[in-house]
């Protein structure tokens, strides 16, 4: 640990702050070289003097250099536990370039896309058993060569980021060291596989590589450990969910026992046969996919049987299942609020220790030896210059540097400039074009009013109306009995007026004005491909006239062009939204979703991912074509056949052929089928006859991950996104359309609930820094 107060470990050749004399080279009888103060006595000359005033060059360069990573690390909610010397914050920031991450990003795409041509590969037209030709496969060495480079970048990723953070802190990171783990494995995994020349059974690093996308997210590997610590809370509600499924299971099984009248055991032989039939019948009710065909048998018996199969719905779905997601929303609620706090902390840690380099260069420059509790205005006006940020946050916060008139900043003001990190980003529309003359300014108030906008809508809505109409009338009648002249020629008219409303606004906003409205960018792209369209339809059929011939054949059907121009004006007829509060809202809270909570959609991922290759391992090639399947031996009475392609409800008289784990692809459409949980028992069903009664475990497995646990978590962050945005949008003074635009993050959701962590603790943190050593 360094004995001197502030900057990088004594062997890095930088000076400190702290403890160090400054006056040093005022002094002849010391001097300070290479980060250690030297005995030998120097002679006051020339020489001397500019080696010092150099030397505090060097200091104050670095000082600023410190300064810049630590605001950058504050607003990106990084942590100041890395090295500080200038090499390393050098290497530091080329890391979190946008070129470094991105180049990153895009390695782990591709080591996750591999999963689609590899063996089995996912290249084929179709997943249907019935007409799926054999797959290409790739050579043996094509994916191990992609493997391999991307395990290589992986390891320069390692290797950065451990020398970063000094091996103090590398020892308390266990993602680091599961990250070197994890390469190291797949790795020898993937040794093992050119080794045996790619015909190896079995491939346990494709399990391995969602890892790679969960370690580069540190608010997905925070999502991971809120969910971690519910699952206590979790885990009860789910034991009183099985108590409950299984005192209902001997019930039904009481109930519905075999007795001497086989016309009467009809229940029985479809759902309570025995006790893993019951267990399933009952679990596939809790989630209403087969309600109300499992009650059917026993209620066309007698009437009172439906009070079994209410009782079962009514405290199980609609009181136990409820109560699981109010469970999981609320204690995962509270573990992202821990997280999101410690994402404050570091923020103001960061700002701090900004401050406290800003405090050592002031004093630097000063040459003198107390301890400065101000930064110069000026100071910190050049260093924001040169920090990586927003450029809307940059100007925000240097305009509120430039109203400190005192030309000093204190540590409490400094933290309250970047305040402006946690506003609304409200985009600022260019001027508009200012026309001298009277004529053309009332035509601009005009063209951009908002009932102009309005008008627009009420033709676009017109146009809608028109082909909809046109769809009810031909519905029925073939191509060639279609007639397309009066749709041409009225999506024609439409068309010409959505290029002539567009030019209008952009001679009343000017281009820059125009564009600088989303909801104008999206009108103004489909107004030009539409005109695209229109002319090549005027070029090749010339103009809408009696005599349209439908069936006319050229790069694209008469038909099809129309039907092309059809989806577009429907698709255009979106731009009502930003005009509608309440559905400008809807569609502004599911922007926020995509943009700001990828960590809980990334952690989606790494669990599709995860039971697609587990499914592929188990279940490749189980399900065959049908050729003389159709007499399957019944697993429950090995005696007898059951024809499955006739019975109603299977997976086989559903023909459902394309769902299979033969490939990775069919295994994602197949979990995402299985996470909808309509008709989910026919999946379990079939898979459980074609290979193992035991296959039932992967299914159930997969039902609480995604549909109970992750569906509902996600459920409850759109209504924690939609609540903090509707209290927003009535009780602010921002108008709609703005509110519409302004980009909320997870930590805006959760800011009012946040506590400002106090001086002393801000100072004690920065005291355990392992490369900073602080004395006040």
């Amino acid at each position: 640990m360094e004995t001197d107060p502030l900057l990088a470990s004594p062997q890095e050749n930088t000076s400190l702050c702290r403890g160090l004399d400054t006056s040093s080279c005022s002094n002849p009888d010391s001097g300070y070289y290479g980060g250690t103060l030297r005995s030998r006595r120097f002679s006051r000359t020339t020489t001397e003097s500019a080696a010092c005033n150099m030397i505090q060059q060097d200091d104050v360069d670095l000082y600023m250099q410190q300064a810049t990573v630590f605001i950058e690390d504050a607003v990106q909610y990084r942590s100041i536990n890395h090295r500080v010397d200038s090499k390393s914050l050098r290497l530091y920031r080329w890391y979190y370039s946008k070129i470094c991450q991105w180049g990153l990003g895009a390695t782990i795409f591709v080591i996750l896309a591999v999963a689609f041509i590899e063996k089995p590969s996912s290249l084929t037209v179709t997943s249907d058993v019935r007409y799926r030709s054999a797959p290409w496969e790739p050579p043996c060495g094509l994916t191990e060569s992609i493997e391999i480079v991307c395990f290589l970048i992986f390891v320069a990723d390692v290797a950065v980021k451990s020398y970063l953070i000094g091996w103090e802190e590398f020892r308390k990171n266990k993602w680091l060291i599961a990250y070197i783990f994890v390469i190291a494995f797949s790795m020898l995994d993937w040794m093992v596989s050119l080794g045996l020349h790619c015909e190896e059974a079995l491939r346990v690093r494709r399990l391995l590589r969602p890892f790679y996308l969960l370690q580069n997210s540190s608010l997905m590997k925070k999502t991971l450990k809120c969910i971690k610590r519910s699952l206590p809370e979790i885990i009860s509600v789910l034991l009183l969910l099985a108590v409950h499924l299984c005192l209902f299971t001997m019930f039904g099984m009481l109930l519905f026992a075999r007795g001497k009248d086989s016309n009467g055991n009809a229940e029985w032989q479809a759902y309570f046969r025995n006790l893993p039939d019951s267990l399933t019948s009952l679990l596939v009710l809790l989630t209403t996919a087969n309600n109300p065909d499992v009650m059917i048998p026993a209620y066309s018996k007698n009437r009172f049987y439906c009070i079994f199969f209410i009782l079962f719905c009514g405290f199980g779905t609609y009181f136990l299942m409820n109560l699981l997601t109010a469970i999981i929303y609320n204690q995962f609620r509270g573990y992202l609020l821990i997280s999101i706090q410690t994402s404050l902390l570091r923020r103001r840690l960061g700002i701090r220790a900004a401050f406290e380099v800003m405090c050592c260069q002031g004093q630097s420059m000063a040459g003198i030896n107390e301890h400065v509790e101000t930064v110069n205005t000026e100071m910190v006006l050049k260093i924001l210059q040169g920090v990586h940020i927003k450029p809307f946050y940059k100007d925000a916060i240097i305009q509120k540097t430039q109203q400190c008139t005192d030309g000093s900043i204190s540590a409490n003001q400094f933290q309250k400039l970047f305040d402006e990190l946690d506003k609304d980003t409200i985009k600022q529309h260019p001027p508009k074009p200012d026309y001298q003359h009277v004529f053309l300014q009332k035509l601009q108030f005009i063209f951009s009013h908002h009932y102009f906008s309005l008008a627009g809508n009420v033709v676009a809505l017109a146009n809608m109306v028109c082909i909809c109409t046109a769809l009810v009338i031909d519905a029925d009648k073939a191509v060639s009995e279609r007639y397309d002249y009066i749709l041409g020629a009225i999506n024609c008219f439409f068309i010409v007026y959505y290029l002539l409303e567009m030019i209008l606004k952009i001679f009343a906003f000017g281009f820059k004005g125009y564009v600088s409205h989303r909801s104008n960018i999206f009108d103004g792209f489909v107004t030009v491909v539409l005109l695209c369209l229109q002319i090549t339809i005027f070029a090749t059929y010339s103009f809408p006239h009696p005599r349209w011939d439908p069936d006319v054949k050229a790069l694209m059907s008469l038909w099809e062009m129309v039907r092309l121009v059809n989806m577009l004006i429907v698709f255009r007829f979106l731009r009502i939204i930003p005009n509608i509060k309440l559905m400008a809202l809807v569609a502004s809270t599911l922007l926020d979703l995509v943009k700001n909570l990828r960590a809980f959609a990334g952690i989606l991922v790494v669990v599709y991912y995860v039971f697609a290759v587990l499914g592929v391992m188990l279940f490749e090639g189980v399900i065959t074509a049908p050729g003389n399947m159709s007499a399957v031996v019944n697993s429950s009475a090995p005696n007898t056949t059951v024809n499955y392609t006739a019975t109603c409800g299977t997976y086989e008289q559903l023909e459902y052929w394309p769902n299979n784990f033969d490939d990775f692809a069919a295994a994602l459409v197949l979990l995402y089928n299985i996470m909808v949980v309509n008709n989910w028992q026919a999946f379990m069903d079939a898979f459980a006859r074609y290979s193992t009664p035991w296959s039932k475990l992967y299914f159930v497995a997969w039902w609480l991950t995604s549909s109970v646990m992750w569906v509902n978590l996600f459920v409850a962050l759109i209504l924690e996104n939609f609540i903090h945005k509707w209290d927003r949008i009535h009780h602010s003074s921002i108008s709609g359309e703005d509110q519409a635009e302004c980009q909320m993050t997870v930590q805006s959701m959760f800011r009012e609930f946040l506590k400002e962590p106090t001086e002393e603790e801000l100072v004690s943190k920065l005291e355990q820094h392992p490369h900073l050593n602080i004395k006040r």
